[in-house]
């Protein structure tokens, strides 16, 4: 029964990564997403369940992590050209 319901729980969590605007949200509910099949795939024994998964929730988590040192970068660059002056 509990399999059951965590196979829908992580189906939800997915489906619902998709009504996300920002991109960090979605990338962070797909993750999550992708952490629940992971365990879901280990409990009925289905590596090609888990081998995705793996693959979703990296790919998620690296272009979180890319984006915001992107981000920072930016941020420094813009910091460093303000305070440089005329």
């Amino acid at each position: 029964m509990w399999l059951n319901a965590l196979g829908w729980v992580a189906t939800a969590f997915f489906a619902s990564s998709y009504f996300f605007k920002k991109a960090g949200s979605l990338r962070g509910i797909q993750a999550a997403a992708a952490v629940l099949w992971i365990v879901y795939g280990f409990a009925i024994h289905s590596a090609p369940v888990v081998v995705s998964n793996l693959m979703v929730g990296i790919a998620a988590i690296y272009t979180s992590l890319r984006r915001t040192r992107e981000k920072n970068r930016q941020d420094a660059e813009r910091v460093a050209g303000a305070s440089s002056g005329p």
